[in-house]
């Protein structure tokens, strides 16, 4: 990944106010799919935040006769239980979405401490650091998360954690990279002959100038993050029934594919909705923060 040109901060590590205005400007420069690619990340941030409320209480409850068909009455019909497909597939939309973003969450606070500790301190430390990130990296990380989770027993939290655990040390590299480049700029070594403690100095000056590549990384892992978890949820390693995860409904689904084929159609469409957004999104914040 190109590392992002960003503008000198001042002494105080804080960016300009003219800078600030030409980064929000960049916005007008981005064509019209990106825009629409990040407006609809956000309304669908949003309205899967509000899910609950939109669509009310009741959404495990038996709403109507077993496989009842799309739009007979329901929109998407009903699954093998009599539950409204529909509200399950969205409250599954909810918990991928945010359970992917809890995920990057965690993955870049421990990638970026490590990063930032490493690249800061360099000499031995540096090295330790780097090498266990390596050994992190040599590890194919579904088959870890999906060892951990077995190990642990299913439930979101465990994948969840299961899967930041190996999550961190892409965002360790790219942290350190922008910390190597950081800590020899006029800034930060006005700020070290003027006295400032090391810890300030990375805290204040250097780590703002590491936030634009992650973002980056973050957006772009998005899609990729709803996958995996939703593969854990599909092998039964996931949130026990009833609760609505896309992956575990399609499992489901599949045992009725020919007789109902929509109650693993939906949840199965959801998830490929989720992907192409999230992958879009990140394209479009890829090119509006480094273009």
């Amino acid at each position: 990944m190109a590392q992002t040109e960003r503008d000198d901060p001042g002494p105080s590590g804080a960016v300009p106010a003219a800078s600030m205005t030409k980064r929000v400007g960049r916005l007008s420069t981005i064509g019209w799919p990106e825009r629409v690619a990040l407006l609809t990340f956000c309304v669908l941030t949003v309205g899967l935040l509000l899910a609950p409320w939109l669509l009310g209480p009741g959404e495990l409850d038996l709403v109507g006769d077993p496989f009842e068909g799309v739009l007979d009455p329901r929109l998407l019909g009903t699954d093998s239980q009599g539950r409204d497909l529909f509200a399950r597939t969205v409250l599954g939309m909810r918990t991928s979405w945010f359970s992917a973003m809890g995920v990057i969450a965690i993955g870049a606070l421990i990638g970026g401490a490590v990063g930032l500790i490493a690249g800061f301190a360099g000499g031995w430390v540096d090295t330790v650091l780097m090498r266990l990130t390596d050994a992190a990296l040599a590890l194919p990380g579904p088959l870890v998360a999906l060892a951990v989770v077995a190990a642990t027993g299913p439930g979101l939290r465990n994948t969840l954690l299961a899967v930041a655990a190996t999550w961190w040390p892409w965002y360790a590299r790219i942290v350190r990279g922008q910390v190597f480049s950081l800590v020899r700029r006029p800034h930060v070594e006005a700020a070290r002959l003027g006295g400032i403690g090391r810890t300030r100095i990375a805290v204040v000056h250097v780590l703002p100038g590491t936030v634009g590549p992650v973002v980056v990384a973050a957006s772009l892992d998005v899609g990729s993050v709803i996958l995996v978890l939703s593969g854990l949820s599909f092998l039964g390693l996931g949130s026990p029934a009833p609760a609505a995860e896309l992956g575990a409904m399609t499992a489901r689904g599949l045992t009725f594919l020919f007789n109902a084929p929509w109650v693993a159609i939906a949840p199965g469409t959801a998830l490929f909705l989720l992907g192409m957004i999230a992958n879009f999104a990140g394209d479009a914040t890829r090119d509006l923060l480094e273009g």
